[in-house]
């Protein structure tokens, strides 16, 4: 195997000017760095990434860092799935390494001890919420002005990156089409309100309406957490107001799955009785019965776009290496028969 010291003997350099033009370091002479790269190019020599690394003060990792909910399988979601698997792949095309994070949601994290301590070189944070402790983590980092984004969550912090999905737009697209079926008593069960994406949600909901000339209506929105058991449960409220709905437009596939399944139970059908449109468009939307109409959420390209934007940023090619991430990602209506297309 080729080692340093054949290269810097090719070139004519010591091993110490081999290694800074490898790794990137210091000022040097244009001629002396195409010397090095030239011979390095002729042995087939390939510089060790972690030493590398070393060299250069950097880790080699991008972190993710996501919250630890006990007895929530994360990993089974779409939504955490999609994501990863955009991240893991931007990042595998790059050569870098992926250091996968968990953080207590009730505390602000450190994340700032991640870049002091070199495990990290940026990071990317999952499921972060507007409460006052997660809120916190990330501000520290924007004040630092440290390379990082957060996925689908705004924060007040102008140094925020953010790669996200216009929900506002898919919840305003979701409505629209409920209204074009002929609905004109739409409900809306929601998730979680400290996601800024379950407001977004509800904006594009009542413009839509709006738009229609029908004033929302508050006795008919209903709040989940984005799971199946919070759609099953949302159920009983939504039974009870039937009389007063046509349509209901569902912020998630599983609250929306679980909401089948239970009015399904008490003698109501969809689209029969009650038209639904959902959101997500994940595996099971197709799959259940009926299959699901919903908006489709890009998480894959999402979480790839943010890799990629970050790995950019550490290469120091990006001109613009001093602003914060700002991506907002289409979302796109699937027509199935749950809204009875």
């Amino acid at each position: 195997m080729t080692n340093r010291k054949e290269v810097a003997k090719l070139a004519g350099v010591s091993e110490a000017t081999v290694s800074r033009v490898l790794n990137g370091i210091g000022p040097m002479k244009e001629t002396t760095k195409k010397r090095v790269l030239e011979a390095a190019k002729q042995l087939n020599y390939e510089l060790n990434a972690v030493a590398s690394s070393f060299a250069r003060g950097r880790s080699g990792n991008l972190g993710v860092v996501m919250p630890h909910v006990p007895k929530v399988h994360l990993f089974s979601t779409y939504y955490f799935s999609e994501l990863l698997s955009g991240i893991g792949e931007a990042v595998r095309s790059k050569g870098y390494g992926l250091l996968l994070l968990f953080r207590d949601p009730a505390t602000a994290f450190d994340y700032v001890s991640l870049y002091r301590t070199q495990r990290v070189d940026a990071c990317i944070v999952l499921g972060a919420s507007g409460i006052a402790s997660e809120a916190a983590g990330v501000r520290r980092l924007a004040e630092e002005g440290l390379p990082f984004c957060v996925m689908d969550q705004s924060f007040d912090h102008p140094g925020t990156g953010i790669v996200a999905a216009d929900h506002e737009r898919g919840g305003y697209d979701a409505v629209r089409h409920l209204l074009d079926k002929g609905c004109r008593r739409i409900g809306f069960l929601n998730g979680s309100p400290q996601y800024s994406n379950s407001s977004d949600r509800r904006i594009g909901y009542e413009r839509a309406l709006r738009e229609a000339g029908i004033e929302p209506d508050g006795s008919i929105v209903y709040e989940g957490n984005y799971s199946r058991t919070s759609g099953r449960k949302a159920a009983e409220a939504v039974y009870r107001d039937l009389d007063r709905l046509d349509g209901i437009f569902v912020a998630n596939d599983r609250m929306a799955i679980g909401l089948i399944q239970e009015l399904r139970a008490k003698g109501c059908d969809v689209p029969e009785r009650l038209k639904l449109v959902a959101y997500d468009d994940s595996d099971a939307a197709s799959l259940t019965e009926p299959p699901l109409t919903t908006v489709k959420v890009p998480f894959y390209e999402m979480g790839k776009l943010a890799a990629e934007k970050l790995l950019v940023r550490l290469s120091g090619k990006e001109q613009d290496d001093a602003l914060p991430i700002n991506e907002k990602l289409q979302t796109e209506l699937k027509v199935r028969k749950s809204s009875g297309a």
